[in-house]
């Protein structure tokens, strides 16, 4: 099981191969203890098996293309 520091991954580290404009790999948000779904077991990536957060912020789906290089 990888540590709440290893599953906190910075909002503009390159994507991991889980990542997709729904859900990412570790915990993205700036502050993960004002996320409304901190914790919630299957939903956040510090208490889901897989350690994928299934809700990330809404930023995210833009941040992801960014990533992608799909926006300049």
């Amino acid at each position: 099981m990888k540590t709440e520091k290893e599953l906190h991954i910075r909002f503009n580290a390159p994507l991991n191969p889980e990542d997709t404009e729904t859900q990412t790999y570790g915990c993205r948000a700036n502050n993960p203890d004002i996320c409304g779904n901190c914790y919630i077991e299957g939903v956040c990536a510090f208490s889901s098996k897989d350690n994928v957060c299934r809700k990330p912020s809404s930023a995210w789906k833009r941040q992801y293309k960014k990533l992608k290089g799909d926006i300049l």
